[in-house]
C-alpha cells in the first residue's frame, strides 16, 4: 500500500493554481480538535445570544477558526504571486484573493470530513 498523506487540488477559481491539503488522520484529527475546542465552544455559546455584540464576536470566533484550519491544513500552494511574492499559507490568509482562500478552506475542510462509507463502518 501507498498512502499518500496530501492531496493536491487544481483551483476551480484561479486558473494555474494549484495546492496541496494534508489528509486526515488519526494523529493529525487530534493535534486539530485540540486547537479548535475552546473556540468550538465560545462560538457556540455565542450563536445562541441573541445581542448584536456576541453575534460580532461569534462571526469573528468562526473567521479564527476558519484561519486555523487553513493553517492546519494548507500544505502548500504553487503558481500565486502575492505582492511579487510566492504565496505562503500565511500570505494567503492575510492578503490573498478571498475566492481562493475560501475554495482552499473548502478542500481542506472535505478531508476533514468523513464519507458516507466511513461514517457505515
Amino acid at each position: 500500500m501507498n498512502y499518500e498523506s496530501m492531496v493536491r487540488v487544481e483551483s476551480m477559481c484561479s486558473k494555474g493554481v494549484t495546492f496541496q491539503v494534508l489528509r486526515m488522520s488519526f494523529g493529525r484529527r487530534l493535534e486539530l480538535m485540540r486547537k479548535v475546542r475552546e473556540l468550538g465552544r465560545k462560538l457556540e455559546f455565542l450563536r445562541t445570544s441573541d445581542t448584536i455584540n456576541d453575534r460580532l464576536e461569534s462571526t469573528l470566533l468562526a473567521t479564527e477558526i476558519d484561519a486555523l484550519y487553513l493553517e492546519w491544513g494548507l500544505a502548500s500552494i504553487d503558481g500565486l504571486v502575492v505582492d511579487g511574492i510566492p504565496a505562503t499559507t500565511a500570505a494567503v490568509i492575510s492578503s490573498g484573493p478571498e475566492e481562493l482562500t475560501r475554495e482552499i478552506l473548502d478542500a481542506i475542510r472535505t478531508e476533514c470530513s468523513l464519507s458516507e462509507d466511513e461514517r457505515k463502518n
